[in-house]
């Protein structure tokens, strides 16, 4: 059945009980039927980021109610009826992951759910709308007209733009040649992992970055990649991005070799030897991965902004030195959503050509290739963008 109604007898009201005096109403629309539900894991809240643009990152969560296949076609932002950016199309299955689903596809099964990512970008601040909905394409495998058609397309999922704006914090890192691995706003792992947790889903890693160093040759290690010592970033002083009180800590956790995922890891190791602060007003700065023992600091110690809280290492679930940084909206590393940040005063300086060429960088001591034409030079109060090369000079 796609659709029902209530008979006579199931009526709570009479005939007798209404007043024949009222006026007729009218709907402002007729109800549409919409197959495929969908609505936002959270609300997006925009983000200035370092190609000088607004990003609005969220995810869809989209279930098919039929008890046939269905299948995705098209995702479409608007505002207002207007189109956003253009429909993605041809390019959308990367974008989304259907549960249970053994490899890529854009069918969801009869009752299957579906996660879509969506980066929603506008020129300025002036352009952030005040609303987003999703004109939704599908198709279905064995229409019932007029009904289910073959084909429709449905406008769903309309949810309010966040009034709240990202949190300006200083840089974790001072230095030179810091890269941002894995950050925001394409399909990285971070923005990858929606997790299922205490009967929820969550986006803790949405806005997350990677950071490692380069050399001034492009290399990220020299020599054997099982070694820590390889890395000359390695040990490095991992700053408080903001004031603000450590509400939980690690500082124990062994070092894990590089160039191999760890194995054995319950889920509260994820995150190796970190630090986790309230910066205030709902906001949790998380810094993972840290070195063994490097935490001279206690729960409950107040940070200053800048000051050293631990020093970057390899351990948790890591496959080389970094410091996994991210903002959250709750204490907890996993069960909470991930929040958008911008730099204070950072300076980009290059952009890795691609994701081919990080990987090369990372996993077999390649040389580091950049791309031309990327406005580079000072900014202030923006978010790293993945594959962004940066400085930050502290105090600056």
């Amino acid at each position: 059945m796609v659709v029902s109604c209530s008979s006579a007898q199931d009526s709570q009201t009479s005939p007798s009980e209404s007043t024949s005096s009222s006026a007729p109403t009218s709907r402002a629309a007729a109800a549409v039927l919409t197959p495929l539900t969908a609505v936002t894991l959270a609300p997006p809240i925009p983000v200035t980021a370092t190609d000088g643009k607004v990003h609005l990152a969220y995810e869809l969560f989209m279930t098919n109610t039929l008890a046939q296949p269905l299948t995705l076609r098209s995702i479409e932002p608007v505002s207002k009826g207007v189109p956003l950016q253009s429909p993605i199309t041809d390019g959308l299955l990367p974008w989304i992951r259907v549960f249970g689903a053994s490899e890529p596809t854009m069918t969801l099964g009869p009752g299957q759910s579906a996660v879509a990512w969506m980066d929603v970008v506008v020129p300025s601040t002036s352009e952030i709308p005040e609303a987003v909905e999703h004109r939704i394409a599908v198709q279905v495998a064995t229409p019932i007209p007029p009904l289910l058609p073959a084909e429709m397309t449905e406008t769903v999922a309309r949810t309010k733009v966040s009034p709240e704006s990202a949190v300006v914090i200083d840089p974790p890192l001072s230095g030179q040649n810091w890269l941002d691995g894995n950050g925001c706003c394409g399909l990285t792992a971070h923005r990858g992992a929606v997790s299922p947790l205490d009967g929820r889903l969550f986006a803790p890693e949405r806005f997350a970055v990677d950071y490692v160093q380069l050399t001034s040759d492009g290399k990220m290690f020299n020599g054997d990649r099982t070694s820590v010592d390889s890395y000359p970033y390695y040990g490095s002083d991992v700053l408080a991005v903001a004031e603000g009180k450590i509400v939980s800590m690690v500082n124990d956790l062994p070092e894990q070799t590089p160039g191999a995922n760890p194995v054995g890891l319950t889920l509260d190791q994820y995150g190796g030897n970190h630090v986790v602060q309230d910066l205030g007003n709902g906001r949790f700065a998380f810094y993972a991965h840290l070195q063994t023992g490097s935490v001279p600091l206690q729960v409950g110690d107040n940070l200053s902004a800048g000051q050293v809280l631990g020093k970057l290492g390899n351990s948790g679930n890591t496959d080389a030195p970094h410091l996994h940084f991210h903002i959250m909206d709750g204490p907890d590393p996993l069960a909470s959503n991930g929040l958008p940040f911008e730099i204070g005063s950072l300076e980009l300086t290059q952009r890795i050509v691609n994701q081919d060429n990080l990987d090369s960088v990372t996993e077999s001591g390649g040389t580091a290739q950049f791309a031309t034409g990327v406005d580079t030079g000072r900014r202030s109060n923006q978010m790293p963008l993945t594959l962004d090369v940066m400085t930050y000079d502290i105090g600056r």
